[in-house]
C-alpha cells in the first residue's frame, strides 16, 4: 500500500510540475507575440498617451516574468484577471470589462455538456466494437470495421463536420445555438451534429486501441492455458480475459477523454457552438489576451489531469506497474 501511495504521489507531483511548465510556456509565448496589444485593442486612432495609460493599467509595461507570477498568484486564488475588451484607459471612461472567470464558466459548462454527451455514446460503442473485432479477428466484420475507422482517423475533424452538414444539414440543426435557458431535449437536438462528428473520431481511435489491447490479452499464456484446459470461449472471455482487460481499457478511455475535451475546439468553431473552444478562437481574433491565456490553461490542465488519471488507473488496476524492471 505504501508503495502504491508513493508511486501515485510521484505521478501527481510530476503532473503539477508539468502544469507549471506548460503555464509558463502559455504565458510567455502569448506575451512575446509580435505587435502591440494596446494598439490592437484600442485601434490605430489611439494617441500615444492613451496607449501608455492602457499599458500601465494592465501592467503591460512590466517584465514578462513579473506579470507571470502575478497571473499565477491570481489563478491560484480563482482570479484569472479581467478582459481587455471594455477596459477604460487611464481612468478615462467607464470600465465595462468583465472577469474572465465570469465569461468562461458558462462556456465551459457548454463544452463539458458536449463532451459528456459524446462520451456517453462513444465509449460504450467503441468498447463493444473493439471487443467484437478482437474476438472475430480477420473476419469480414473486422476488416470492414478497420477500413472504416482508418478512413475516419485519416480525415480532419472539420472535414467530417462539413461532410455531416452536407449530408444531414436538411434534417438536423447545423448551428448549435445553445443558450442558458435552452431545455435539455432541445439542447440534445442542437448538439446532434457536433456530437456525431466527435463520436466518429473517438470511436475510430478507441475501437482500434481496445481491439489491440484485447488481442494482446488473448495471446497471454494464462488464456492459452484456459483453452488447453477445455474452457469454452465464453468462459475464457468473461472469466479470464475481461477481468484483466479493465486496466488497458481504463487507460484507453482516459486518454481518449483527454483528447475529447481539447479536440472540441474545431467542432465548436464549425458549428458556432458557444463553448470554451470557440471563446478561445474569438479571443485570439480580438487579441483579448487574458481570455486566451485562461482558456489555454484550462485545456492544458484538463489534458494533464486526464492523462494523470489514466496513469493512476493503470497503476491501481495493474500492480505490476508498481515494480518496473
Amino acid at each position: 500500500m505504501f508503495r502504491l501511495i508513493e508511486v501515485i504521489g510521484k505521478r501527481i507531483l510530476l503532473g503539477l510540475v508539468t502544469l507549471f511548465i506548460v503555464s509558463l510556456i502559455i504565458f510567455s509565448s502569448i506575451s512575446l507575440l509580435p505587435g502591440d496589444f494596446a494598439q490592437a485593442v484600442l485601434g490605430q486612432t489611439a494617441t500615444e498617451a492613451t496607449l501608455k495609460a492602457f499599458r500601465e493599467s494592465l501592467d503591460l509595461d512590466k517584465p514578462v516574468i513579473t506579470r507571470y507570477f502575478r497571473w499565477v498568484a491570481g489563478v491560484m486564488q480563482g482570479d484569472m484577471g479581467n478582459t481587455f475588451s471594455g477596459r477604460s484607459t487611464g481612468g478615462q471612461g467607464i470600465d465595462v470589462s468583465r472577469p474572465v472567470v465570469e465569461i468562461m464558466l458558462p462556456k465551459l459548462r457548454n463544452t463539458l455538456f458536449l463532451a459528456g454527451v459524446t462520451a456517453a455514446i462513444s465509449v460504450p460503442l467503441a468498447l463493444m466494437l473493439g471487443f467484437l473485432t478482437a474476438l472475430f479477428r480477420n473476419s469480414i466484420f473486422d476488416r470492414t470495421a478497420n477500413a472504416i475507422t482508418l478512413s475516419t482517423i485519416a480525415m480532419p475533424e472539420f472535414f467530417l463536420a462539413y461532410m455531416l452538414i452536407i449530408l444531414l444539414g436538411g434534417y438536423l440543426p447545423t448551428i448549435a445555438n445553445v443558450r442558458a435557458e435552452t431545455e435539455f431535449l432541445q439542447r440534445l437536438l442542437l448538439v446532434t451534429l457536433p456530437t456525431m462528428t466527435l463520436t466518429l473520431v473517438i470511436v475510430a481511435a478507441m475501437m482500434r486501441m481496445t481491439r489491440a489491447a484485447i488481442i494482446n490479452l488473448l495471446a497471454s499464456p494464462y488464456i492459452e492455458m484456459a483453452r488447453l484446459s477445455g474452457a469454452s470461449q465464453a468462459e475464457i472471455i468473461f472469466r479470464h480475459a475481461l477481468p484483466n482487460a479493465w486496466a488497458p481499457i481504463a487507460t484507453v478511455i482516459a486518454f481518449n477523454m483527454a483528447w475529447l475535451v481539447v479536440g472540441v475546439v474545431v467542432v465548436e468553431v464549425v458549428f458556432t457552438y458557444d463553448g470554451i473552444g470557440k471563446l478561445m478562437v474569438d479571443s485570439v481574433g480580438s487579441r483579448d489576451i487574458p481570455v486566451v491565456q485562461a482558456c489555454a490553461l484550462v485545456f492544458a490542465a484538463t489534458y494533464i489531469s486526464m492523462n494523470l488519471l489514466a496513469d493512476i488507473v493503470g497503476i491501481v488496476t495493474n500492480p505490476r506497474l508498481l515494480h518496473p524492471r
